[in-house]
This record gives structure tokens, sequence and C-alpha cells, in this order.
């Protein structure tokens, strides 16, 4: 089943603002809000596909992403995966619990979902991470696994993530009694309103360390190595951006990890050259050549092929091998291989060669008489790349 149009979802456009998508992914997760909606499957489907959507479009990295290559530049490894339906609800509340909370909603749906957990948060979230990975033409074409090692804050092993020395070093936060929330009654013109927020003494999270890990000084997480598999599809481009959810820094005291963001790097080809979907190659024959025809072979994306000049092949001409070009990372279409013709002249000649060149100077064929029907270098190029 197809995904379906992360604007669409939160019913916003391709123009609407950072507030604008904010406002419209709290109306909708309002809407399909788990405390709303009890039991309700389809509703909590929903609820995880708009946040989804959220985690994409309000990022403005991701989103640029989105916006030029659709599902498939998210590479279906982001923080909540594929379709929203392997996502964590503790997660969400997380990453977007202050879209619920801070307001009269808190005392409708628990503060921002966060009942569902006990009221408390897990830590801090991770930050992202961004680095580049060089691609060749080949990985490109056909599309690549890399295993790249980063550097990054890992969760601690020694503690769990806790940051506490051990079980015993946790005590329940007397601030709010270990729910991660404080409730705050207002009186207005239209009664009493409750308004929810995150506790100051625990940051939301129900309980406070009174030892802390000695291996991680209390947050959780140590800076370490991390091995990471990356599956690249095939048709990316230079300076396109995957995104794999949960691959970034860990967050602190067992917050939600930050996700890898891999920014690619095109290697260039020592003979050929992309455009877009097409790969370019200039050959250069011979006058004789290009004369009495030959076959010759020229580099390809996936090796050498054979091809057959004609007698009288003039300079300009442009051949195509079709299919031989990238494959588009949203669609099953793929581009050509063009092959541009050069009829390389002597720069130097030596005494026989200049009398045989004297000789063919006059002679009738030799005379520049290109027929009306032929069009012109401008016209190929605008029918080739459809300009």
């Amino acid at each position: 089943m197809s995904k379906r149009d992360y604007y669409e979802i939160l019913g916003v456009t391709k123009s609407s603002t950072a507030d604008e998508i904010k406002k419209a992914y709290r109306k909708v997760a309002m809407q399909f809000h788990p405390d709303r909606n009890p039991g309700d499957k389809a509703a909590e489907d929903k609820f995880k596909e708009a946040a989804e959507a959220y985690e994409i479009l309000s990022d403005q990295d991701k989103r640029a992403q989105y916006d030029r290559f659709g599902h498939a530049g998210m590479n279906g490894n982001r923080g909540f995966g594929g379709g929203g339906q392997g996502m964590n609800m503790d997660d969400i509340f997380s990453n977007f619990g202050d879209i619920f909370g801070d307001d009269i909603f808190g005392s409708f749906f628990g503060g921002g979902g966060r009942q569902k957990s006990g009221g408390r948060a897990r830590g801090t979230r991770g930050s992202n991470l961004r680095i580049k990975l060089k691609m060749n033409y080949e990985e490109i074409a056909k599309g690549a696994s890399k295993t790249v090692k980063v550097k990054k804050y890992t969760g601690c092993n020694a503690c769990s993530g806790t940051g506490a020395k051990d079980k015993n070093a946790v005590q329940t936060c007397s601030t709010c009694s270990g729910s991660g929330q404080v409730r705050k009654v207002t009186n207005t013109f239209l009664g009493q309103m409750q308004t929810v927020g995150t506790c100051p003494t625990c940051n939301g999270e129900g309980s406070t360390i009174t030892s802390k890990c000695t291996s991680c000084k209390g947050e959780g997480r140590v800076y370490a190595d991390e091995t990471v598999s990356i599956d690249i599809p095939a048709g990316v481009a230079d300076g396109m951006q995957l995104s794999l959810g949960g691959k970034g820094n860990a967050g602190e005291r067992g917050g939600a990890n930050g996700d890898l963001i891999v920014v690619i790097e095109e290697e260039a080809h020592a003979e050929l050259h992309r455009d877009n979907l097409n790969v370019i190659f200039d050959l250069h024959i011979s006058f004789p050549d290009a004369v009495f025809g030959t076959q010759i072979e020229v580099p390809t994306i996936d090796g050498r092929a054979k091809i057959k000049i004609p007698p009288g092949t003039q300079s300009g001409k442009i051949f195509r091998l079709k299919g031989k070009g990238f494959p588009s990372i949203n669609s099953y279409e793929k581009g050509d291989q063009l092959i541009h013709v050069n009829i390389w002249t002597p720069q130097e000649l030596n005494a026989d060669e200049k009398q045989l060149i004297e000789k063919l100077k006059d002679a009738k064929n030799f005379q520049p008489a290109p027929d009306k029907n032929e069009k012109s270098f401008f016209n190929k190029m605008k029918e080739m790349f459809g300009s």
C-alpha cells in the first residue's frame, strides 16, 4: 500500500509556514489522540501517521528532502518506521509532547498524552548527526550497502541509560510525586482553567538521581564509536540527504535517539559526466574514422560497450544508448547515455601529411555541403533534453 502524502495527512500545502504546519498537526493529533479514542486502532494509526508527517515537515532539512524526492528520499529508515505503524507512543509524546501540553487541553488529555506512559518523559532527546558519504557512479546506479564508523553518544551500558549508580540511587520526585507534571488552576472570567506543565524539578521524568553513574556521570550515555549500516537506494544524487531514524546521538537518561543525516557526495568519473538521469560521454575520433566509419568501445556506468560509427559521421553527432543512464529514485524511469562525437583535428603535421591534405583541400567531396534537412546542434540538444 502506498504511503499518503505528508502534506495531505496534515491538511496543509507546500507553501505552508512552520507555524501553520504545527497548528495543523496539533489539530489532527487532538482529533485522533488515544485518550480521546480509547481502543480505536484506526484512530491510533492516524495519530501515528500524523506524527510521522510532522516529524518530517517540522524539520527544515527533512522537509526539503521530501519536497525534492518524496517518500523515496526518506529511504524508509526514519525515526518512526514505515507508515508510522512501528512508532512508539512514548517517543511521540517525548518528541512532540509540547504540542499538547501547557494549555487547557492538558486537562482533557492528561498533559499531552504522557498519561499513557505513567506521566513521565523519558529523558532528553538526542541531537541529530550529519555525515557525508561518497558514492561512485556504479554504486549510484545500482544502490549500495555501506558500513561506516560514527563517533557519537551511545547509551551507557553500565547504568542501562538511567544515569544512576544503581536502582537504589533513583527516588520519586517530591515536587510532582512521580507524575512528571505539575498542575495549575487559574481563575478566569470563564471560570477555573486547569493547565498542565512539565515538572521543573525532574524535567518531566518523575524521578531524581541521588547518586550518579560513574561511567557516564549521570547522563545515561557515553561518547564512543559505533558502526552503522546504511542501505543507499539506486538513483541518489549529489547533495541528497537520507535520514536514518534513531541512528544519531543517544538521548540523556533514556531519551529517544536523534537521527543520522547522510549527505550524498557524488565522486567524479574519469570519463563520464552526469546530467540528471543521463550520462554524457565525449567521444573523439580521427578524420579517417569519421570518413570510413568504424567500431569503437566506449565506457558506460557498468563496463564498456561497442558502438558503430557509420561512414560520413559529422562532428557534433549524438548517439544514444537507451537505458544506460541512472535510474530515477522516485519512479521506474531510467536515463540514457549520450555519446557526443568530436572529430579530432591534427594540430601538428609533418611534410608528407601536409602534402596529402593540400591535395584534398580543393577536392569536390571535401567542400562543406550540409544537408538542409539535418538538424543543427542547438536543435539536437533541445530535442535530447526536451527544452
